[in-house]
Parts: structure tokens; C-alpha cells; sequence
């Protein structure tokens, strides 16, 4: 059995999203697919950034992410949020995912990412409180 990995970095607390991963999402080795743990870190991401503004917002960047533990099928994956730094037209934002394994909270990966306000032509536009 592995030991826990190290901590988050940020505070536990109530999650972004928590999700029970499926069959659907494995790859052919019956792990979750890295692009299915990538979609709900910027789902999870999102909501951190949609507590700034209303506007519609996308995804511009997620940095280095490393996936450091598997994710198996019936798993709870949790996605915590934390925002970073809030611009003129950006929010960036720190998740992290953990798997509750056993009783076991096994940290899967973790990734800062920035989301960019835009107006109705897909443009940048200013975050308004």
C-alpha cells in the first residue's frame, strides 16, 4: 500500500467539484484518462474565477501539470480552488486533486491556471467587481 503524498497547497476546505470517475473515463491500461482529470481541474478552475465576475470567461493557460498518483474507476476525485491573483482582465487560479483512497487522501496533481474575462466578440474586457 502507498503512503499519502504530501499535502495540497492549499487549505482543505469545501471542494469545487467532487466527482465518481467511470468506466467511460479509462484509458486502456483501466486507469481515468489524463484529459478527464485536465477537464475537471478547469471546471473546477472556472468556478474559483466565476466568484470575480459574471462575464463570460475562458481558459488561457494551465501551467506544468503531473499527474502523481492514479485515479481508478468508482474513485471520488475532489477538486480544491484558490485564487491566486485577480488582474484587470484575468483571474488566476490554484487547484488541486485528491483521491480519497481507502481513507487515504492521495494527492493526484495539482495546476495554476488562468482564466481572461471576454466581452460578447470574444474579446478581453475588464473584470467588474
Amino acid at each position: 500500500m502507498k503512503k499519502a503524498t504530501e499535502k495540497p497547497s492549499i487549505e482543505l476546505k469545501d471542494p469545487a467539484v467532487r466527482v465518481v470517475l467511470l468506466p467511460r473515463d479509462t484509458n486502456q491500461h483501466g486507469t481515468i484518462f489524463g484529459g478527464i482529470i485536465l477537464s475537471y481541474l478547469d471546471i473546477a478552475g472556472g468556478v474559483e474565477a466565476h466568484k470575480h465576475t459574471d462575464l463570460p470567461i475562458v481558459t488561457v493557460a494551465m501551467n506544468k501539470v503531473e499527474f502523481k498518483e492514479p485515479v481508478r474507476v468508482g474513485e471520488v476525485v475532489s477538486f480544491y480552488s484558490q485564487t491566486l491573483k485577480v488582474g484587470k482582465t484575468s483571474v488566476t487560479v490554484h487547484v488541486d486533486a485528491e483521491v480519497d483512497r481507502h481513507g487515504q487522501l492521495l494527492h493526484v496533481t495539482s495546476a495554476d491556471l488562468v482564466f481572461v474575462a471576454v466581452d460578447s466578440n470574444g474579446r478581453p474586457t475588464p473584470i467588474k467587481p
